[in-house]
């Protein structure tokens, strides 16, 4: 893992949860456990060790695991999955490194209970009482489909589907978690960090008006590329390649852009109603780089008339920049790093927020979902997660097809990016053509609904 980067390590937090985690080791335990507030309704889990199973064992998944370790006193981690065996191993030597002491007592994850394969993430599932979903996002509506139908309250990063079908999947089995009392947050962390809910709050407050529009943006140089290694099938190589293939990441607008178009969609209150766009692949076009653009910019209009003028790209020496800005009927709204800004229309500072002490938003949504599952509470994040997956699909949709394309006629879609039931011995769901090339999606012919 020395040689990866993470994939959303631009957060625009100004805190990445790597960062957070090298951050955190040195303080006690009791430093991180949340305080709880107990219902007076008994609740099985409020004494209970809670046992967790880490499905994905990335980067992401990594750092999701120890926040989870730190966010309760009585927690255990029992069980891991991954589609590669180096990966596990990999994963849980650093999970020991960076609890430290610690860890004592709360990483207990047996040989046997360490599972590999394409149906290792049930195995595992099927051990814990909180699952962490962190493979790529191609599979994730599969594993919480499991998870909830099985009874496990879920910590799943976002993207929450790369198609259509997925999000589907998603939101039946996010309606079936509420029904059932369980716990889901989605790591669409801005939702838990203190300079977005005081911008919320104001919001409400009516201090900048009705939004009429905005500019969100996810601008960087892009991230980590594996090489071929010899003797791979070509499902094992995408599979260890994974961004650059959309039934496994959905492209960059989806996978990290999603962040500030979330933002969007929460700010205004909507979903839109439909999106036209344009993209392609100036800078990275190698062989390695799969089938997806380097850059995307797309228009989004939602029902109250709001238009969202969304860009994000992948390319090296140019602008840099994770933020979004909106623009009310009596002001403005700007949020970017731990920090948001109301004016009004004159360049008056309405409200202001400097974030610079407030607490990570990585390690707060683990508290959180862990003092919801001991106070008998239920979050539902599940929603939300898999609507702004949709709206950065159906954005993927308009900059791949070139046309306008209407959220009503995105979700009726059956395209299925992600195959059912893989194996080893499966073939992978793109191929590349006799030169190594992987078709590029072209404005005006790719098929998308």
């Amino acid at each position: 893992m020395k040689n990866e980067k993470r994939a959303d390590r631009n957060s625009g937090s100004g805190k990445s949860r790597r960062t957070f985690v090298k951050q955190t080791a040195l303080l006690s335990g009791a430093a991180m456990l949340p305080s709880f507030k107990m219902n007076a309704m008994y609740n099985v889990f409020n004494e209970k060790k809670l046992k967790i199973a880490l499905v994905g064992c990335g980067g992401r998944g990594t750092g999701a695991a120890v926040q989870a370790l730190r966010a309760d006193g009585n927690v255990e981690l029992v069980a891991m999955a991954d589609a590669f065996e180096d990966r596990l191993k990999g994963s849980l030597a650093n999970i020991s490194k960076e609890m430290g002491d610690l860890g004592k007592g709360k990483i207990n994850v047996k040989t046997e209970h360490q599972f590999v394969g394409f149906d290792a993430a049930q195995k595992a599932m099927d051990l814990a009482d909180v699952v962490i979903l962190a493979t790529p996002p191609g599979f994730r509506p599969q594993h919480f489909e499991y998870a909830i139908n099985n009874g496990k309250h879920v910590f799943m990063e976002k993207p929450v589907a790369t198609d259509v079908p997925g999000v589907r999947k998603v939101l039946a089995a996010a309606e079936k978690a509420k029904a059932n009392k369980l716990n889901v947050v989605v790591g669409l962390q801005r939702h838990y960090q203190d300079n977005y809910l005081a911008a919320i709050d104001q919001l409400k407050k009516d201090a900048i008006g009705k939004i009429v529009s905005g500019q969100v943006y996810w601008n960087s140089a892009g991230v980590w590329v594996r090489e071929r290694q010899s003797g791979q099938t070509e499902l094992e190589y995408q599979m260890r390649n994974w961004y650059y293939f959309n039934w496994l990441c959905g492209d960059h607008i989806l996978e990290q852009h999603i962040h500030n178009i979330d933002v969007a969609n929460w700010f205004i209150g909507e979903y839109p109603v439909s999106a036209q766009g344009m993209g392609g692949r100036q800078v990275r076009t190698g062989k390695d780089h799969g089938e997806i653009f380097d850059h995307h910019f797309v228009e989004f209009t939602y029902p109250s008339g709001a238009v969202i003028a969304s860009q994000c790209r992948h390319q090296p020496e140019t602008m840099s920049r994770v933020s979004e800005f909106f623009q009310g009927t009596k002001g403005t709204v700007s949020t970017e790093g731990d920090n948001a800004t109301l004016k009004d229309w004159s360049g008056n500072v309405v409200f202001e927020h400097r974030g610079k002490d407030d607490p990570n938003p990585y390690q707060v949504e683990h508290i959180k979902l862990f003092e919801s599952i001991r106070n008998g509470g239920v979050i539902s994040n599940g929603e939300y997660g898999a609507k702004s997956t949709m709206t950065a699909i159906l954005g993927r949709m308009a900059t791949y097809s070139g046309k306008v394309i209407t959220w009503d006629e995105a979700m009726k879609s059956n395209l299925a990016l992600v195959p059912d039931n893989l194996t080893w011995d499966s073939q992978a769901p793109v191929q590349p053509n006799a030169d190594g090339w992987y078709e590029i999606p072209t404005p005006g012919k790719t098929v998308v609904l």
